[in-house]
């Protein structure tokens, strides 16, 4: 089994495998887990991260993996008027929902009660399978884009 021990925004060298994680995952410190080649590994990193689409891990042996955000269940609004967006934005946060916020959009892992509270407002949630990226929050360790874990603590 490989051991993952250190988590950076990319990889130093080229990657050996893929681990494609869903959000329940990536934001744990311990896990095992099996790369897309079929390699397991064992992941033990320092708590209070979390990983990212287009991390990297590296093992004790000097190898890197690339992690990847997996198609998972969640609700998607799109939405063109920033003040109803922003609306929905307050209401999810007020229920403390881990938040995707993008561009005239808005992500959540799917929930149809909050589907219905945001139809309440006048918005269209769509149900599909979509990678998730919520905020990592204003008091989170951890960047929107990217990850955090560069080898030091803070």
């Amino acid at each position: 089994m490989l051991h993952l021990t250190e988590h950076a925004e990319t990889a130093g060298a080229p990657v050996i495998g893929t681990l494609n994680l869903p959000i329940e995952t990536r934001v744990k410190s311990r896990f095992r887990a099996t790369l897309d080649n079929g390699t397991e590994v064992g992941v033990f990193l320092e708590r209070g991260g979390m990983l990212r689409d287009g991390s990297a891990l590296r093992a004790d042996s000097g190898e890197w993996v690339a992690v990847r955000a997996a198609p998972e269940p969640v609700s998607t609004v799109h939405c063109e008027d920033p003040l109803l967006l922003s609306r929905a934005a307050y209401h999810l946060g007020n229920r403390h929902v881990a938040l995707q916020i993008g561009p005239g959009l808005l992500r959540y892992l799917h929930d149809h009660v909050l589907d219905d509270m945001l139809r309440g407002i006048g918005l269209d949630p769509m149900f599909e399978n979509a990678p998730f990226e919520p905020e990592a929050g204003a008091y989170g360790h951890g960047h929107a884009h990217g990850g955090h874990g560069h080898g030091h603590s803070h």
